[in-house]
């Protein structure tokens, strides 16, 4: 029983070992070694470098009859004004809101015909009204659909 007892604390102390050994050689190799850190390449931002952003995502606009408006809103945007940009990206919130808050308060008799450039003339408005570093000059709708809770 002792040489079974000894047999498996020796194996145990030579796996301990090892991984010890290899733990050692490991940190030695990775900390003598150049880093191998690839860092990604973005094309150069120019002056006239315009952009589109589109970091609204599709909205689902609840309406006034119960249907749903689905609608993608983009703009162009100029991407060498790092701060106009920074300010866009941290209001997509308020930017979703407004379109929402906007589709959602027309009346059902509107909502069948939404005059488009009344649209978004009213929400390039608001858009603009909270905006301090920049403004927006045209919005573009895309995927622009109803979808009638009644056949569904």
């Amino acid at each position: 029983m002792a040489k079974v007892i000894r047999t498996v604390y020796i194996t145990l102390l030579s796996i301990a070992g090892l991984l010890a050994v290899v733990i050692i050689i490991g940190t030695i190799t990775g900390l003598t070694r150049g880093k191998n850190v690839v860092i990604e390449q973005r094309a150069p931002v120019t002056e006239d470098d315009i952009r589109v952003f589109s970091g609204l995502r599709r909205l689902r606009i609840p309406l006034d009859n119960s249907s749903v408006l689905v609608l993608s809103i983009a703009f162009p945007y100029q991407a060498s004004d790092v701060p106009f940009t920074e300010e866009l990206a941290g209001k997509i919130g308020e930017f979703r809101t407004i379109a929402t808050d906007y589709f959602s308060s027309l009346p059902p008799s509107q909502i069948i015909s939404i005059d488009e450039e009344a649209a978004k003339t009213e929400i390039l408005r608001r858009y603009n009204s909270i905006l301090r570093l920049g403004r927006i000059s045209v919005l573009y709708f895309s995927d622009m659909m109803i979808m009638d809770s009644h056949y569904q």
